[in-house]
């Protein structure tokens, strides 16, 4: 039997989404649609924040850099799909696979806890208005965004160079369309409790805290909407939350399913779309139904259009 930390297995096998010829090339074009509408959806808030004036405020540009984050998050998944779905060998390196796992993960917890943060800003404006310009300043909004890469590509750091460190003799087919830490770990020689446990505390407390804080903030946020006395402010403020918490339920319920809650129980096919649900879905819907819905982003949008059609 191989030492911790020396492996055999040089390429793991993805099998994705098995089929003929003809399924594969469907779900082919299918993704690559769904990649293309992503990637010019958040694509164009990202310019539209960029370049109008006028959405250089925290919220927009909160929105912005989620939209970015949004690119890479679903980057880190897709076009190794696409690849996979023309390869006859579907394979992916030893390395690859691991880097995948990083980004995949680094990148997912990023992504809670910008909603967080993107809760904490609601928060601030609907219940404390007059205190919001000064408590949320675009140096704060800043400082907070950039503690959010920080600490997502820190979370999974010691995770992964754990996980790759154990023993990997055969077999090499993981039954995913990425490397995720459920099907790695099944494919190791040795048990490895110990990096299994540590992982999933790890990732019960991230989606479970930053939930609880994100509900917490909508609860307070909610009680102070239905003291607003205009009808017509409470349907803003509700259109707001409804949208943000929209994006919340999938996101964290997809998550809570897969990471949570046993999977032992689940299939293999449960789990890739589960999966799918928080990699690729919410990205493709987060600009439909958090940022197209707001009138000066469709305003800046246009204008986008216009200067780019020029």
């Amino acid at each position: 039997m191989n030492k911790s930390g020396v492996h055999t297995v040089t390429e793991f096998v993805l099998l994705s989404f098995p089929g003929h010829w003809q399924i594969q090339i469907l779900l082919f074009s299918l993704f690559l649609i769904v990649y293309s509408l992503t990637l010019m959806g958040n694509g164009a808030i990202v310019c539209a924040v960029r370049w109008d004036q006028r959405l250089h405020t925290p919220m927009y540009i909160l929105l912005g850099n989620f939209a970015f984050l949004e690119i890479w998050y679903i980057t880190s998944t897709v076009p190794s799909m696409l690849e996979n779905f023309l390869s006859e060998t579907k394979t992916i390196s030893f390395a690859g696979c691991f880097f995948q796992f990083y980004f995949f993960s680094s990148l997912g917890t990023t992504e809670a806890y910008f909603l967080c943060i993107m809760a904490y800003d609601r928060y601030l404006a609907i219940c404390h208005p007059l205190h919001y310009p000064t408590k949320m300043t675009l140096q704060r909004c800043y400082t907070l965004m950039s503690v959010c890469w920080a600490f997502g590509f820190l979370s999974y750091f010691p995770s992964t160079i754990q996980l790759s460190q154990l023993s990997f003799c055969g077999p090499n087919i993981i039954d995913h369309f990425v490397c995720d830490m459920d099907p790695i770990m099944a494919l190791s020689c040795a048990p490895a409790p110990v990096t299994e446990i540590l992982f999933y505390i790890l990732s019960s407390l991230i989606i479970i805290l930053t939930m609880l804080y994100i509900l917490g903030s909508y609860i307070l946020l909610l009680r102070a909407v239905l003291q607003v006395p205009s009808a017509a402010g409470r349907r803003k403020a509700f259109s707001t939350c409804g949208s943000h918490l929209a994006v919340v339920c999938l996101f964290f319920g997809s998550l809570m399913i897969m990471y949570v809650s046993p999977t032992s129980e689940n299939s293999g096919e449960v789990q890739k779309i589960i999966t799918l649900f928080y990699s690729v879905v919410t990205p493709f819907l987060n600009p439909l139904i958090y940022s197209l819905r707001n009138k000066e982003m469709k305003a800046a949008l246009k204008k986008v259009m216009r200067i780019t059609s020029e």
